[in-house]
């Protein structure tokens, strides 16, 4: 009797089985045909929007022409920096941008940044009495620099 009841088992788990994959096929054949109803409908609206966009692009007028984008004259003014400034970038008055690019040159050479913290610029013997503390934030620099500039 326990071999019957276990072939019993057997064939229901096929039935169950066997139903369960006509109806996986059922769903996907659903969603197939949804999909190209939805398709269908989609590439109609994207017509549609492809001519009105058409339409728009032609009223628009015609962009005008981009011209060079000219310096701010107070940034290239030649500036002379104070004594103690002096001794960092040179002499010669130079103008406001070229004084932070030499500032920078000389911070990189002299290898200033802090290591943990690559916005700190610690100031060796020459920078202390520009920046007039020991350490400065990058941002804080320029501001300060602009004092030593006439």
């Amino acid at each position: 009797m326990a071999a019957k009841k276990k072939t019993s088992k057997k064939k229901t788990t096929k039935k169950k089985t066997a139903k369960k994959k006509t109806t996986a096929k059922k769903k996907v054949a659903k969603k197939k045909t949804t999909r190209k109803v939805a398709k269908k409908k989609t590439t109609k609206k994207a017509a549609k929007k492809k001519t009105t966009a058409k339409k728009k692009v032609a009223k628009k007028k015609p962009a005008k022409k981009k011209t060079k984008r000219k310096p701010n004259p107070a940034f290239m003014k030649a500036l002379t920096p104070s004594d103690k400034l002096a001794a960092v970038i040179g002499a010669k008055p130079v103008p406001r941008t070229e004084v932070v690019k030499k500032l920078w040159a000389y911070i990189k050479k002299n290898d200033l940044q802090d290591p943990k913290n690559r916005r700190d610029i610690i100031a060796d013997a020459k920078l202390k009495p520009v920046f007039g503390k020991p350490k400065v934030n990058m941002f804080e620099m320029t501001k300060i620099v602009s004092k030593h500039l006439k």
